[in-house]
């Protein structure tokens, strides 16, 4: 068994860097998060450990961890989108293990609306910035500029 399948792309840009070049950020709605617990069954937990014995990857819990990680950013990009946001920047993951048989993985960064860099500053843009942000109800529509199309990887 191989390298888990490539993940889904996400609906929006999440990138693990601070800015995206040919972008700026016309607003920070600020901190998302995904999060997910999950546990092997007792099967998969027995014959894991005759697999560590003789040493290697225990693949079972290589896919487990794939499969969390991607679980995941899908809700951080979830929470991200219900604010109004068209990327998450400086996305990080952190993992745990809770209990000695569960683990935990979060995926968390800073949700943002991108647009590119050469569109001029508008003033309701800065009168925007300028106030805390705060997350918008759920019912309130994301900002009324066009989502900018971002390369894909």
């Amino acid at each position: 068994m191989g390298q888990p399948v490539p993940p889904q792309q996400p609906p929006i840009l999440v990138s693990t860097m601070n800015d995206v070049p040919g972008f700026r950020v016309a607003h920070v709605f600020g901190e998302v998060f995904g999060l997910t617990v999950r546990s092997r069954n007792i099967g998969s937990n027995f014959g894991a450990a005759f697999k560590a014995l003789g040493g290697g990857e225990i693949t079972q819990y290589t896919k487990m961890l794939s499969e969390s990680r991607q679980e995941a950013v899908g809700r951080l990009c979830q929470q991200a989108i219900a604010y109004g946001a068209n990327a998450v920047l400086a996305m990080r993951f952190d993992c745990n293990e809770i209990a000695g048989t569960m683990s935990e993985v979060a995926a968390y960064g800073t949700a943002v609306f991108l647009v590119p860099a050469d569109q001029p500053q508008g003033q309701p843009q800065q009168a925007q910035q300028q106030r805390p942000p705060q997350p918008p109800p759920a019912q309130q529509a994301a900002p009324q500029q066009a989502a900018p199309q971002f390369p894909q990887a």
